[in-house]
């Protein structure tokens, strides 16, 4: 007997159709599975095989060949157990074989017969939809997620012997989720009220999410760059559907999206600590998993002590933060997840932090040049904002007064995006650090005179052509800012002093 049922698997961001096909016939006694496997699928074989056995059904001494194609696709995971076992119930005649037209099946099988929840549910189920399949039999902790895709057929089950009996004519009975009320308040606990002084520091957060700018605060430890960092996502806008999807996508694979029901809400916020690897960065592992700069897609991704972190890993950044996507590639394939992310960065300038006050600093310049130089020129010409983030005198830190808060803040954030959408409505960019080369002149048209200035600074501050470019762009978005359309002077000039940090701490 012939059967063949659906699953999937995912590949990057991607998902692919896989067929599982088996086939019960006589012969020499064995269960051989084939198609191109990991380790943790042919063990499925010795799963499927005890869990039938448990629940009941007896698997006949004959010859089961179990193949998953296509072929030259690795598969790997635990969510082909129950796919198997469904397909051999079928080969068997426990299960009609037109029960499981158009339908896709996932998840991890237990030894008893119960079925185990798997990673990346929600990409899956979005492919099943994508390709016209009708429904979905799925592992019951998988219920809440699976239901985010509109359009398509949710069946959770906890047990085998519960699928067999729907499949053989009994009726579904949904159960409800277990944490439907589980769901996080959509305020945040920080406000950038609570912050007193760093007014230039404030502005440039402002003005870097307003464009989503690369981001690098310089200062002494205690000048509250962490604190500004992290209140950077009270002034991020909300994320649209699209978007909310294409994270949610992301963290369901990696197996941590909320249990509540509900897409992901917030912006990702990443903090990875300095330790981290390359492949934690960037993703890795036999069959790569999304690293942090993934996870930080469509949201922040920050980098605390930046010098501490070892230069291999910071030039990963690199490639990603100007093609939005990263790309992978392993023995067992080519595998692209999307990077699209701002990054904020802090650092001390020296191991002390107290350079250049000689009067607090007792680091060698060699020393000095060392730390610094941990941070290479490429990766900064690939940050358009940096600003200094100084100590707070005693009057700064104790003053009393209404500082303005994020709520106000995102309210200019949002109208300066609502900008740069209705200006890029016929192209595929968003924002305007994103503008291309080509089309600077386009939408950063300077008159005669502020190209005399640009020429001035271009060749006074020995810019390389990206960050001459970065310094119009920033421009741009600061005239956003201002509604004004066409850039001024002072728009230029604000902009420039973003840059001249470049000069004080790494050409000093």
């Amino acid at each position: 007997m012939y059967s063949m049922v659906k699953t999937a698997i995912s590949y990057g961001l991607e998902s692919i159709c896989i067929q599982v096909e088996a086939d019960v016939s006589n012969g020499m006694p064995m269960f051989e599975m084939v198609g191109f496997l990991s380790s943790e699928v042919r063990e499925a074989r010795e799963r499927v095989r005890t869990a039938l056995g448990n629940c009941g059904f007896k698997i006949p001494a004959k010859r089961i060949t179990i193949n998953l194609s296509p072929a030259d696709v690795r598969k790997s995971g635990s969510g082909f157990d129950l796919p198997v076992a469904a397909a051999i119930l079928a080969a068997l005649g426990e299960v009609e074989q037109e029960a499981l037209h158009d339908t896709l099946i996932l998840g991890e099988i237990s030894l008893d017969g119960r079925i185990q929840p798997i990673h990346g549910i929600l990409p899956l189920v979005a492919k099943a939809k994508e390709l016209g399949i009708k429904r979905c039999l799925i592992p019951y902790r998988n219920q809440a997620e699976a239901k985010l895709i509109p359009g398509i057929e949710i069946w959770s089950f906890e047990h085998i012997k519960e699928l067999v009996s729907c499949l053989n004519g009994g009726v579904y009975t949904e159960q409800p989720a277990k944490n439907p009320d589980d769901r996080k308040h959509m305020e945040y606990e920080l406000d950038f009220s609570e912050i007193n002084g760093q007014k230039t520091v404030k502005r440039a957060c402002e003005v870097a999410v307003a464009g989503m700018h690369n981001f690098l605060m310089i200062g002494p430890p205690g000048s509250g760059k962490t604190m500004l960092a992290r209140r950077i996502p009270t002034i991020l806008p909300p994320m649209t559907e699209e978007e909310q999807l294409e994270v949610s996508k992301i963290y369901s694979i990696c197996g941590i999206l909320p249990k509540t029901g509900m897409l992901m809400q917030r912006r990702p916020f990443r903090m990875p600590h300095h330790t981290i690897s390359p492949n934690g960065l960037s993703g890795g592992g036999t069959v790569p998993k999304p690293g942090e700069i993934s996870m930080a897609h469509k949201g922040v991704l920050f980098l605390d002590e930046l010098a501490e972190f070892k230069k291999s890993t910071l030039e990963i950044l690199r490639q990603p933060m100007e093609d939005k996507v990263i790309t992978l590639v392993r023995q067992s394939g080519t595998y692209k997840y999307p990077s699209d992310f701002m990054m904020v960065a802090a650092m001390n300038p020296c191991k002390c932090g107290f350079f250049p006050d000689r009067s607090r600093c007792s680091c060698r310049e060699l020393d000095v040049a060392r730390y610094l130089g941990k941070i290479s020129k490429p990766l900064l010409d690939r940050i358009d904002i940096c600003v200094d983030a100084p100590l707070l005198c005693y009057d700064e830190l104790t003053r009393k007064g209404n500082n303005e808060s994020s709520a106000r803040i995102r309210s200019r954030v949002m109208a300066a995006q609502e900008r740069q959408r209705y200006r890029f409505r016929d192209r595929e960019i968003q924002y305007n650090s994103q503008i291309p080369a080509k089309d600077i002149e386009t939408y950063c048209r300077l008159d005669e005179k502020q190209q005399k200035y640009m020429r001035e600074i271009y060749q006074s501050m020995d810019l390389s052509a990206r960050g001459y470019y970065k310094i119009l762009k920033t421009a741009r978005t600061i005239a956003d800012l201002e509604s004004c359309e066409k850039l001024g002077m002072h728009h230029l000039n604000e902009a420039v002093c973003y840059r001249i940090l470049d000069k004080k701490y790494w050409e000093a």
